[in-house]
């Protein structure tokens, strides 16, 4: 069988089969030809070909977190690298397992003036879990090494908290050269980890806690759907001193839940907040979309405050932290649940009632606001499909999310390790490359513009949708105190001009549809939903001035 003639990359796309990674973006290039070459023709590995490696970078990341499963990029020497760096950083403060594999030149010729050459080792190291460059020599020895190397990457990639790593490969010689070669069999180093269990006193001392304290709270924030985790959190939300608050991306849903917090949040008058704060404070997931749960959170500091997560450093995001509890959530409340006793209290249902009033002024506002941001994600919300995966862009996107109840999406997601606009549309793209549901993007026109180069792959399907939120750029600032006082609002942080969405979805193949008020919106939303032909694009368009209006006054509707 041809293949590359360099062993050590024939050699690390078998072992990046033996440890699970069944999928890899690959941006063309000459120094990783023979990269090109080993996985191309690894037919059991998924290959796609993306030019732009930032775009890559981010369909990969979309790829590994819908999957769960560790996903390989692969690029060329020089600043190609370089281009990953977004979708790296993104991925390793959401813990997901990104192999990056690039080509370099041979040692020597580091800075000596030659093309398409940097200094690639270790680039990416404040964003990956562990850097690795592979020797250039294919004696005995060093292939061992290689070896070694390659499975250490690939091993610390998945355990014990999943993060990118970076392979450097230099390649000299003849790049394109194939040759007659056995499959290769290298050897896999298999890693056994024994299951994390709290000792049975840990967990009756943790259960003795939560049943004996009155106002527990538990904000579950950006996580993967987990049934068993879910399962645990719906049991606890049933004792009358356990509150449990989750985010739109935490993809936790049961009728106990308070899933929309901001909405709750803004009803509570500052009077009657320490009613509300919690004496021992819970917190699972990534970083909180919330700033009003966070500045509830730091101003009525818990008594205690537990943070459940594999990190391998202290997260105390509420300023409150006193124990860490470094193991999967789902494993931990699986022991300690079943201890948990009921306590005299009426915390829960203190939070209920309050749920119930927020909902109320909600629907008021929403049905008498003018056509604005608010109501078109109000109809949005209630109309996607059962089952759809939703992906959301950060800005104005994710925090109007925050605001609507969609129990009837399969999973929720956004980049929100570092809340970059970049990125987004590609990543929802690769995130639809996995499965067979419908993935719906909704997104700002910022970010959108931001991230054409999604839309150029060509791997689109009719599965993938995207609603573009076009409000004339930068809604956001309008909001956020500090940019909204500034002079310089309209100048320097709005763009004033209109993305070309129309001429983007005709010049990539995807249907348009556009909706300029409620009405149309209504109307529009079911054609677009059912559009199987091309992929589809639905732009709504709103005012801007009015959306910040809007929002304010929803922010303050309890005191109106």
């Amino acid at each position: 069988m041809e293949n590359t003639s360099y062993t050590i990359c024939r050699q690390l796309v078998a072992l990046c089969l033996s440890h699970g990674v069944r999928r890899v973006v690959l941006s063309p290039g000459s120094r990783n030809a023979p990269l090109l070459v080993a996985f191309a023709r690894e037919k059991a590995i998924e290959h796609h070909v993306v030019v732009d490696e930032r775009v890559a970078g981010f369909i990969a990341l979309g790829m590994a977190t819908r999957s769960g499963e560790p996903v390989a990029l692969v690029c060329t020497s020089g600043t190609a690298l370089l281009n990953y760096a977004p979708a790296v950083a993104e991925a390793y403060y959401r813990h997901v397992p990104l192999i990056v594999i690039s080509a370099d030149r041979p040692d020597e010729w580091i800075d000596q003036d030659d093309s398409q050459t940097i200094r690639q080792q270790g680039v990416l190291g404040a964003f990956v879990k562990q850097s690795y460059h592979l020797p250039a020599h294919t004696d005995d020895t060093s292939l061992w090494y290689a070896r070694r190397l390659i499975n250490d990457a690939l091993l610390q990639a998945q355990t014990p908290c999943s993060a990118p790593v970076h392979i450097n490969v230099p390649l000299g010689g003849s790049l394109c050269e194939v040759t007659d070669v056995a499959p290769e069999k290298p050897v896999c180093i298999e890693d056994m980890r024994p299951v994390q269990q709290l000792s049975p006193a840990d967990a009756a001392r943790l259960a003795l806690t939560i049943s004996g304290t009155r106002k527990v709270m538990i904000l579950a924030t950006m996580a993967a759907p987990s049934p068993v985790l879910q399962e645990a959190l719906s049991l606890l939300a049933k004792l009358p001193q356990v509150v449990v608050l989750t985010e739109s991306i935490a993809n936790m849903h049961d009728d106990a839940f308070i899933p929309t917090i901001d909405r709750v949040l803004t009803v509570i008058d500052n009077s009657e907040k320490s009613d509300f704060a919690p004496q021992l404070l819970i917190t699972l997931g990534g970083a909180p979309v919330s700033r009003m749960v966070k500045e509830f959170l730091r101003q009525y500091t818990p008594a205690q405050h537990w943070r459940i997560g594999c990190e391998s450093h202290v997260i105390d995001t509420m300023q409150s932290l006193t124990r860490r509890l470094p193991m999967d959530a789902a494993s931990l409340f699986a022991q300690i649940v079943p201890l948990c006793k009921p306590a005299t209290s009426c915390y829960a249902v203190r939070w209920s009632d309050r749920e119930i009033v927020a909902t109320a002024l909600h629907n008021r506002v929403v049905d008498t606001a003018p056509w604005c941001d608010l109501r078109a994600f109000a109809s949005l919300s209630a109309a996607i499909p059962p089952d759809t995966v939703l992906h959301l862009s950060n800005g104005t996107s994710i925090r109007y999310a925050q605001l609507f109840d969609t129990p009837q999406v399969a999973a929720s997601y956004c980049n929100r390790g570092v809340s970059g606009i970049d990125g987004s549309t590609s990543t929802a793209l690769g995130a639809s490359m996995v499965d067979d549901a419908m993935h719906l993007l909704i997104t700002g026109d910022m970010s959108f513009g931001y991230d054409t180069g999604a839309l150029a792959t060509g791997l689109a399907t009719p599965r993938f949708k995207i609603v573009v939120i076009d409000n004339g750029g930068g809604g956001i600032f309008r909001f956020i105190k500090g940019p909204s006082d500034l002079p310089e609002l309209e100048e320097c942080f709005e763009v004033k001009h209109r993305q070309p969405i129309e001429g983007y979805a005709h010049l990539h193949g995807f249907r348009y549809f556009h909706a300029g008020s409620e009405d149309t919106l209504k109307d529009v939303l079911p054609q677009f939903f059912a559009e199987s032909e091309q992929p589809a694009i639905l732009a709504i368009t709103t005012p801007n001035e009015v959306n910040a209006t809007v929002l304010r006054h929803y922010m303050r509707r309890a005191r109106e």
